[in-house]
């Protein structure tokens, strides 16, 4: 029973019990709740809206990441997740990974926004997920300048 995904970090060796892998969900709330409540005081339409609004706000923030030295959106963006992995020119091997992992630390550290961790087709990724009903085209902004930050930083290996 245990649920597993690039982007759901375990811990080590002396954590191995972990409570999910007893009950055949990763989290015991009423999940129908929450969807009951978002469709009664937002509605189909509004419930609509607001997936397509998280949509649009990934491809901004697709778009200004892309635009950075080294940048790469691995993945369409045509839902609310955009993969990012950072790269040295000439370099998209091991250094990469350790780059891009660096990257995702800093972006923790920084406070700004949230991103974790992933592989995809077999390489490190910035996993970010749009998925708040308040985000804001100015907070994909200021996210965006955080994470290019984050990139430019010196402590992160070139």
């Amino acid at each position: 029973m245990t649920v597993t995904a690039a982007y759901l970090v375990r811990g080590g060796l002396e954590d191995a019990y972990q409570e999910y892998d007893w009950v055949p969900e990763s989290s015991r709330h009423a999940r129908g709740l929450s969807v009951y409540t978002a469709l009664r005081s937002l509605g189909r339409e509004g419930v609509a809206e607001l997936v397509e609004r998280c949509c649009s706000l990934a491809r901004q923030m697709a778009e200004r990441l892309a635009a950075g030295p080294g940048v790469s959106v691995l993945n369409d963006v045509v839902l609310n997740q955009v993969l990012v992995r950072f790269a040295t020119p000439g370099d998209d091997g091991p250094r990469a990974d350790e780059r891009t992992r660096a990257v995702i630390s800093a972006v923790q550290g920084d406070g700004t926004c949230w991103v974790g961790g992933t592989t995809w087709h077999g390489q490190a990724a910035m996993r970010v997920s749009v998925s708040n009903w308040s985000t804001t085209e100015a907070d994909i902004d200021r996210s965006a300048e955080a994470i290019l930050r984050c990139a430019a930083s010196e402590g992160v290996p070139v």
